[in-house]
């Protein structure tokens, strides 16, 4: 049975943690970097989502295999293809919708596993002894060293051209060890914290004291952490699709720029050079400025820091 303490504390987390995240969100959309980040990761959502329109409207315009049968070559912008078509006659307006559905797939799901892998050996590192904590943070650092893109160049010129979830994965797990070492500080400062105290007295295990108690208070700054390994995820794709060791299965910005590259037309074709280059670097912006305007509101020193000016 709980005392009415317990029942009264119980009540309460629910409501204080609605008026933490309203809140927040007033904080949130208030910053104008915050605001300008979601509105253009929102026009790039709605571009994800166009992707699946084209090719139902017409086979010609399906990004990797349809092609315009009076078109044989580069062309420019026209009527039936706004952006132009690529060496083969297909669409690039297509392509370009088609990758921004692959940057968020790409993006969205290594630092989502990153951040997963991350967060829980962090918490694991931080909560647990010496000799856990020392094994976990050495095995964090020899991964940390590791050039992420140079270590998946030398694996794709060994195994061949790597499948898109291939990629996805070696991403994350290049990418786990930074967010390791936040999430391990912060929870070596909870776990001597006295509600942590009060659990472990009350006979709570382990297991329930670091997905109970010190997961919920170390989420926002592993969610904050996520969206900057987004923007590193779609640039190492992107670099990786130009230099020839993408997925040739997928249409990606990178795989863009690396056809409109082989094929000579760089300097000759600047409708299909510029857009994907201006969607990767626009995507990445939006979500960097999503976190700086996150960070703001987990930060309050940010906020008194941005006051002043």
């Amino acid at each position: 049975m709980k005392t009415g303490n317990e029942q009264r504390d119980t009540l309460a987390a629910p409501a204080g943690r609605r008026d933490w995240l309203a809140g927040g969100w007033a904080l949130f959309w208030e910053n104008p970097i915050g605001k300008i980040g979601l509105i253009l990761m929102a026009c790039f959502a709605l571009m994800a989502a166009a992707s699946f329109v084209p090719p139902l409207l017409d086979p010609m315009y399906h990004p990797m295999h349809g092609v315009d049968p009076e078109i044989s070559h580069a062309t420019g912008p026209s009527a039936a293809h706004w952006l132009g078509t690529d060496f083969i006659g297909r669409d690039i307006l297509s392509q370009l919708l088609a990758g921004a559905r692959i940057a968020f797939m790409v993006g969205l799901s290594a630092a989502f596993m990153s951040i997963f892998f991350g967060t829980l050996i962090g918490m694991i590192s931080g909560y647990a002894g010496r000799f856990v904590d020392t094994l976990l943070m050495r095995i964090a650092d020899m991964v940390m060293v590791m050039p992420t893109l140079l270590v998946v160049l030398i694996l794709s010129s060994l195994f061949g051209q790597l499948r898109i979830w291939t990629i996805v994965l070696l991403i994350a797990l290049f990418r786990w060890p930074g967010v390791s070492r936040v999430i391990r500080a912060q929870t070596l400062t909870l776990k001597h914290r006295p509600f942590i105290e009060a659990a472990r007295v009350t006979g709570a295990s382990h297991l329930r004291i670091i997905f109970r108690h010190i997961f919920p208070n170390v989420l926002p700054l592993a969610l904050l952490y996520m969206t900057f390994r987004v923007t590193s995820a779609i640039i190492i794709e992107a670099a990786l699709a130009f230099l020839g060791f993408g997925d040739p299965g997928t249409v990606s910005w990178g795989m863009m720029l690396q056809w409109v590259w082989k094929t000579g037309h760089m300097f000759q074709a600047p409708y299909w050079l510029l857009p994907p280059g201006i969607c990767i670097s626009l995507l990445t912006l939006s979500f960097y400025m999503l976190g700086r305007a996150m960070e703001e509101v987990l930060d309050p020193r940010l906020r008194k820091e941005g006051e002043s000016e």
